[in-house]
């Protein structure tokens, strides 16, 4: 079954869209004698939803911390915006798997930790979070600690902590595999509204395929590790606004759950044979 991107006919929209924010070009992620990814080469275009599926172990998370500067390419090139990646990016806003809060801290002043870096004055920091806490739905939580708020609203506060920069980038990690199933849905909707809002360029790497097709615009499968590689990539072709839960009803994801999972499977299938 063919599969065809949805070009949205607005120019300044396809414009926008047309410049790559993300270029990886020939990357490869090497540790001593061993190479988790090989010429990997992938762009991900201004305002796009990327979703990264593949099996345990074969490098989605050495991909997005060298594109966050955490870690350097043995060989090849990462840039962003057009500009190289040397080092730690202030541009990149990063959405964990575990929590990143402060234990000893509040909500806002975990929201705040970003401007505070940056030399944000105290009273525009404030006013910054707090508008964040609203716009994610925490008003009223503000002055609560990390203990006391539900594994959801903890969540909230990372995404508001993330993107309250502006970052060119955002870089997810499997950002809700923690949450239960309903708590889940509600982020993932939370986050596709914020999402909408700005359009930044989105780096998402999970194991859960129908989050990747429900959430991104486009979903690239790498091959089992070691030397890893991208061996296929699939535009998701779903109208947005989305809802995770309803968008799992129609028949057109159903098509791209079975396409992509034939090409992911085999994957899969080597990496447990890997490690029995």
């Amino acid at each position: 079954m063919a599969l065809a991107v949805v070009k949205d006919l607005d120019p300044m929209v396809q414009s926008r869209s047309a410049r790559n924010m993300v270029e990886i070009n020939q990357v490869t992620m090497s540790f001593g004698n061993y190479t988790a990814v090989r010429d990997v080469n992938l762009t991900v275009a201004d305002g796009e939803f990327l979703a990264i599926a593949g099996p345990t172990g074969c490098g989605k998370s050495t991909i997005l911390n060298a594109i966050a500067g955490l870690l350097k390419p043995s060989a090849g090139s990462i840039a962003i915006d057009g500009q190289p990646v040397r080092g730690v990016q202030g541009n990149i806003g990063y959405l964990f798997q575990q929590d990143a809060l402060l234990p000893w801290k509040t909500a806002i002043e975990n929201v705040e930790l970003g401007p505070l870096f940056r030399g944000v004055s105290a009273r525009e920091r404030h006013e910054r979070a707090m508008a964040w806490l609203v716009k994610v739905g925490l008003k009223g939580f503000e002055h609560r600690y990390p203990h006391q708020l539900s594994g959801g609203q903890r969540k909230r506060v990372q995404m508001a902590q993330a993107l309250i920069h502006g970052p060119k980038v955002i870089l997810m990690d499997e950002p809700f595999s923690a949450l239960d199933i309903h708590t889940r849905h509600l982020m993932q909707n939370e986050l596709l509204r914020l999402w909408q809002e700005e359009k930044r360029a989105v780096v998402m790497i999970t194991h859960d395929l129908e989050e990747a097709i429900a959430l991104g615009d486009r979903v690239v499968v790498l091959a089992s590790g070691p030397g890893s590689r991208v061996i296929d990539s699939f535009p998701v072709d779903l109208e947005r606004p989305r809802d995770v839960a309803e968008i799992k009803l129609d028949p057109r994801f159903t098509d791209l759950y079975r396409n992509i999972w034939a090409s992911l499977r085999g994957e899969v299938e080597k990496s447990y044979a890997r490690h029995d």
